[in-house]
């Protein structure tokens, strides 16, 4: 028997994000998920090594490489969609736990636990709160990216998402935002 399940999540280069905004740079959610891979991985570095904590940091990159594949059946639902009231958001988590099913069968059943595990990991763990927290960093970067371009859509995300991470229940975030985001603002000439 043939299973689909990598072949689906190769897909993942061909949803956009950012789908109602105009871009300078296209950005879909597989570049994304690397992206929050990484910050993620710094996360769960900050949370031990700076606040005593004990994140499992391979699984944390792990929860943010497969964030988003249910994408690759539901497509990416914009955020001031996806949260517009909580029916919608409602609705589209059963969506998204459906695509999520959808795609677990499409893996050997001695996979599928594992992988369950991951594309629907449990919300209360440290790791996956990180793994939320690096996406929205992510987002963030990306504002921030946007507007260094001169591309003025992104001011009221920015702005937004600037406040979100502001008040973060999580000091690794706080502290990724003090000592890392500076450097996304700056050109090529200035990175030290």
């Amino acid at each position: 028997m043939a299973y689909d399940f990598y072949a689906y999540l190769g897909r993942m280069k061909y949803i956009k994000r950012w789908s109602l905004m105009h871009s300078t740079v296209r950005e879909n959610i597989m570049e994304h998920s690397e992206q929050v891979a990484q910050i993620a991985h710094a996360l769960a570095m900050i949370n031990n090594k700076v606040f005593g904590g004990n994140a499992n940091v391979d699984r944390c990159v792990t929860i943010a490489v497969f964030h988003e594949c249910s994408e690759v059946i539901t497509g990416d639902l914009p955020t001031p969609i996806k949260y517009y009231n909580s029916e919608i958001t409602g609705a589209y988590k059963e969506l998204e736990a459906v695509a999520n099913n959808q795609l677990l069968a499409m893996l050997p059943e001695d996979f599928r636990l594992d992988y369950a595990n991951v594309i629907s990991p449990d919300e209360s763990t440290i790791e996956y709160k990180l793994a939320k927290g690096a996406d929205k960093l992510s987002a963030y970067i990306k504002c921030l990216e946007e507007l260094k371009s001169g591309n003025k859509e992104f001011q009221k995300a920015e702005k937004s998402i600037k406040k979100e991470l502001e008040h973060s229940s999580l000091p690794e975030v706080k502290y990724f935002m003090d000592n890392f985001i500076a450097g996304f603002k700056k050109t090529l000439d200035e990175l030290e």
